[in-house]
Order: structure tokens, then C-alpha cells, then sequence
């Protein structure tokens, strides 16, 4: 900060008589005006620095929470992807499982059928020098029961009951409801938050109709009774089967 002494009088001189002693003290400025307007300036751009950078933080807080909400958002949908995956590979290495097993029956059946076929054709053999009278209408049985063989063979892979095969497939199972014109059947796999939760609703087969009697979680009787129309119409249990399932899955989503 500058000062400036302004001396309006010589202090080697003696004050002429018509001045008082203060008259005679030198003039001091300290320049506060300037002072006063430098301050201003640097408080100005003080606060404006301030405020660059509360808003430069805020800023980057909020894309923090932007990103921190985003990573959130990719690990749900991944996780989600995972169970779906899980899933689909439970019900793939259940399905192989049970098309090992039917593989193993039906070998078991060609080998029982070929074991038979042998001892007859022994048997034959045997006989044959002692029934040559015979011969002929022995050899037709056996051919045809070679040929039933075959096609029994042949109609082996799709020897699956129909029930069973909706039942693997709808992620069902029946039971009883305790009364003998009644009958359960419970649902997984209807709610995409908790796999484990069951749906279920009681078949009355008194009369030529087909009704639903009671049902958990509760459905809209209108959509019931469309379904119902339908399978009264077809005679395909299936119909009923896979028109429930969807009524569940849709009340579960709202």
C-alpha cells in the first residue's frame, strides 16, 4: 500500500504568528479509496471462484450418483440374466436326465425282445426236424412277431404320456384336494421375483363339464370362465392347463 507525505511548510522556519501549530503538521494520505476498490475486486473474484467450484463439485457428486445408479441398474439385469440362465439350464439337464432314463428302458426293452427272439428261433431249430408239418405256420408267427417287434420298438421313443409331458413342461404337479371328483394342481415358476412361489386351483370333474371351483392367488372369474368355454369346447385338458398358467403369471405381474 502507498502513502504520500505532502510537508505544506518548511520545518526549519518558525510558523508566522497567524498559525496555529496543527496548521504546520505535513498532510498524510494512505489511500484507502484504493485500498477499499482492491479488496472489492478481490472479494469478487473470491466469491466467484467459490461458486466455480461448489458448482464444479456439485457437478461431478451428481454424475457420481448417475454412474453409482447406472453400475446398480447393470448388476440387477445381470443378475436377473443369471437366474434366467440357471433356469434354463436346470429344466435342460432335468430334460436329459429323463431322456437318459427313457433311453436305458427302451434299451432294456430291445434286449428283453431280442433275447425272446433268439430262444424262439432255438427253439425252432429244435423243433424243426420234428414238426416239419408244421414249419411253415411256425415261421408266419415268428415273422410276425418279428414285425410287432419292430414297430413296437419303433413307437417306443414316443410311448410319454400326455400328462406327464405338461407337467415337466408347465412346472406343475397334481394332487389331491380331499374330495373324489376334485383334483390340485400347483404351479412354480409363475412369478419372476420368487421362482419358489406356488399357484394353484381345484378341478371339479362331478359333471360332463369341467369347473374350477377354488383358486390361489385369486383370479378374475370372467378370465376363468373364457377358459373354461374353451376346454368344454375342445376336451383337451391341455387347453385348461396352459390357460391357468397364464392367468398366474398374469396376476402375479400386476
Amino acid at each position: 500500500m502507498a502513502s504520500a507525505f505532502e510537508p505544506s511548510l518548511s520545518t526549519s522556519r518558525p510558523p508566522p504568528p497567524s498559525q496555529s501549530l496543527a496548521d504546520t503538521l505535513p498532510t498524510i494520505n494512505f489511500g484507502f479509496e484504493d485500498l477499499r476498490d482492491r479488496m472489492a475486486k478481490f472479494t469478487a473474484k473470491f466469491d466467484a471462484f467459490i461458486e466455480q467450484g461448489r458448482k464444479r463439485v456439485l457437478e461431478e457428486r451428481n454424475q457420481f450418483r448417475m454412474n453409482v445408479a447406472e453400475l446398480k441398474e447393470d448388476q440387477r439385469m445381470k443378475k436377473k440374466d443369471i437366474e434366467i440362465i440357471q433356469l434354463k439350464t436346470n429344466t435342460y439337464q432335468q430334460t436329459i436326465a429323463k431322456e437318459a432314463a427313457e433311453t436305458r428302458e427302451m434299451q432294456q426293452s430291445i434286449a428283453i425282445l431280442t433275447q425272446q427272439r433268439d430262444k424262439q428261433a432255438a427253439t425252432r431249430d429244435a423243433l424243426k426236424e420234428q414238426i416239419a408239418a408244421t414249419q411253415k405256420d411256425i415261421e408266419a408267427r415268428l415273422a410276425a412277431q418279428r414285425a410287432h417287434a419292430a414297430q413296437m420298438e419303433a413307437q417306443a421313443r414316443f410311448n410319454v404320456p400326455e400328462l406327464d409331458f405338461w407337467v415337466t413342461n408347465l412346472c406343475m404337479r397334481i394332487e389331491g384336494a380331499g374330495m373324489e371328483d376334485r383334483l390340485k394342481f400347483v404351479y412354480t415358476h409363475v412369478d419372476e421375483k420368487d421362482w419358489e412361489r406356488e399357484a394353484w386351483f381345484e378341478l371339479s370333474t362331478g359333471s360332463r363339464d369341467y369347473d374350477v371351483r377354488h383358486c390361489r392367488p385369486k383370479l378374475e372369474r370372467e378370465k376363468v370362465e373364457r377358459v373354461l368355454e374353451r376346454v368344454n369346447e375342445t376336451r383337451e385338458l391341455a387347453v385348461l392347463l396352459k390357460g391357468m398358467r397364464e392367468l398366474f403369471v398374469e396376476a402375479m405381474k400386476s
